[in-house]
């Protein structure tokens, strides 16, 4: 099996985890006034982790609900095992699975699949993004004016001022913005023309470690820049590679 064969397979057991108690009473492990943690986090982590470490046993995994495997190989796994866990906990159907694997610090392979919808976008380095294994490019538009742009707000104070002004200026061009609550979701709809950008100025590398190798092999562009003190943690900045990305900040 190879390396986008075993993600995807990954992804996808993990995906019908999900399915399967969408709509129930979830436990929840731990909540603060702007997120919340789920016992299905954990054990969706766990599924994913067992069946790419089983298959590659000296890898290192690096996901959003711990470490695992050997933390100094230079194969790492990057996953994010309920991507929109509020809209989870809430009944709202938009969140997803997401996994990408960094071979000695590049993205290699990444993988998104949404359980809901039925819908995996798979990419792997060179090679053609795919939604269900038909070929996907990003949208050919080019005025700011007539884009949609997905945006996401920190919560700490400065992140989410930033994020609040660059709302605020973008708004006041594009035709419409929109907060769904899943990063790689909104990066796999970029690379299928859905939308056109993606702002947020505080997200963690298991948000968008696959969407950002996707974005960019559906000929889109995408810049990260990484916040001060707090690693693996991005100011990213997305689009269709038509919109330059000056114009939305």
């Amino acid at each position: 099996m190879t390396d986008l064969e075993l993600a995807t397979h990954a992804a996808l057991e993990a995906g019908k985890l999900l399915r399967q108690h969408f709509g129930r009473e979830a436990v929840v492990d731990e909540a603060t006034h702007h997120d919340i943690k789920l016992a299905l986090d954990k054990q969706s982590q766990d599924l994913i982790t067992g069946l790419l470490l089983d298959a590659r046993p000296d890898d290192a995994l690096y996901g959003e609900e711990g470490l695992a495997g050997n933390q100094s190989a230079p194969r790492q796994w990057i996953v994010d095992p309920i991507d929109g866990t509020v809209n989870f906990y809430y009944g709202i159907p938009h969140f997803c699975v997401s996994i990408a694997l960094r071979v000695d610090g590049e993205i290699t392979v990444g993988v998104i699949h949404d359980p809901m919808v039925g819908e995996t976008w798979t990419v792997e380095a060179g090679g053609p993004p795919l939604l269900n294994g038909v070929p996907i490019q990003a949208s050919s538009r080019e005025l700011l004016e007539e884009s949609i742009l997905f945006v996401g707000c920190g919560k700490d104070g400065d992140a989410l001022n930033v994020g609040l002004e660059r709302f605020r200026k973008a708004s006041l061009r594009a035709r419409k913005m929109r907060m769904m609550g899943s990063a790689a979701l909104g990066m796999a709809y970029i690379a299928s023309g859905r939308l056109d950008g993606y702002i947020e100025s505080r997200i963690s590398l298991w948000d968008i470690a696959a969407g950002k190798l996707l974005v960019e092999a559906a000929g889109g562009a995408v810049d990260l820049q990484p916040v001060a003190g707090k690693p693996d943690v991005w100011a990213i900045v997305a689009t269709n590679g038509r919109i330059p990305i000056a114009e939305i900040l």
